[in-house]
């Protein structure tokens, strides 16, 4: 007979975690994890990561959310080895070996090939990605042995830095950090810089080093954020708006804050802005900051609103504030 399970007793928390996403798990079970040890009512996060993938994943909680799609568009920043010599089946170790071929490239050819790729290029997405065709992940038709045809995407290389490189001996491979825009494959790159190099090739490590503005080196470990008390699992979120770097920022008097809040447009001598995070007045003395209100953008003197937190998310980031040491 099984023992009863406790059921964890949610609570509403709102802010952001930058993770630094283990070996081996996929982003969705380092969220859950991570929701799970702040008993948090609602999570989300700002872009998969394979779980052969390690590195930086902001998880997004209660209100959060809302601005999550901001860091999907974001640029990231990746570290990873290519194995070359040895294509497989998924383009990374998970796969099968479906091909070797002698490694017979100068240095020469190597930087030459790599600064063919910077710059805006096609790639066809790997039949082994959450991508969807006719409502079906890829991966799931790659699981029953089909491969489907996939419509090529531009993506943006702005940088290809070759951090180390090894062309002979049993393991040759490529040591690389790649800047690059949101949808880009770094498997699918790894293959084809292998194949451009005429012996094929595959991802044997993955390391997401930043996206956007936030970098791993600020990052906290799963191990780590569980070791901490609970409390203390709080502080080490971020507020709300770390989501809206870049934003132009607006601060409204208490008057204008409610009818914003209510979805109203304000005029004012704002000049025309695409991004622009709103500010209410400080709630109190004990907190004396201005209290994130939603995203907006300007045009015409006016101030129109645009993803709003509700008056019970505002109340509860501030009762969280005055409650967090």
């Amino acid at each position: 007979m099984h023992a009863p399970r406790t059921r964890v007793q949610r609570r509403p928390v709102h802010g952001v975690l930058l993770l630094d996403k283990p070996l081996g798990l996929s982003s969705n079970q380092a969220l859950q994890k991570a929701k799970w040890l702040l008993r948090a009512e609602k999570a989300g996060h700002t872009g998969t990561l394979d779980p052969l993938a390690t590195g930086v994943l902001p998880l997004c909680f209660g209100a959060a959310t809302k601005f999550s799609q901001l860091h999907l568009d974001a640029d990231k920043t990746y570290e990873t080895t290519v194995r070359l010599g040895v294509r497989t089946s998924t383009a990374d170790a998970e796969g099968e070996v479906i091909a070797t071929r002698a490694v017979q490239c100068s240095v020469g050819q190597v930087v030459e090939v790599l600064d063919r790729f910077m710059g805006e290029i096609e790639q066809v997405p790997p039949m082994h990605s959450a991508l969807k065709k006719d409502g079906k992940a890829l991966y799931e038709y790659a699981r029953d042995g089909e491969t489907v045809e996939r419509e090529p995407r531009r993506v943006t290389i702005h940088e290809i830095e070759l951090l180390d490189m090894r062309l002979d001996g049993d393991a040759p491979q490529l040591r690389l950090r790649v800047v690059c825009s949101k949808g880009t494959y770094i498997r699918t790159l790894g293959e084809d810089i292998g194949e451009a190099l005429g012996c094929g090739g595959h991802l044997i490590a993955l390391r997401r080093v930043a996206t956007g503005p936030f970098s791993v080196t600020d990052a906290i470990t799963l191990e780590a954020f569980e070791a901490l008390p609970e409390a203390q699992r709080l502080a080490a979120l971020r507020p709300v708006d770390a989501l809206l770097g870049g934003h132009e920022r607006v601060t409204l008097d208490a008057e204008h804050a409610g009818r914003f809040l209510s979805g109203v447009r304000r005029r004012g001598d704002w000049p025309n802005r695409e991004r622009v995070a709103v500010f209410g007045p400080a709630a109190s003395s004990a907190h004396p900051q201005a209290v994130l209100l939603g995203t907006a953008h300007t045009q015409g003197g006016e101030l129109i609103p645009g993803r709003l937190l509700s008056p019970t998310d505002i109340q509860q980031i501030l009762d969280t504030s005055e409650a967090t040491p």
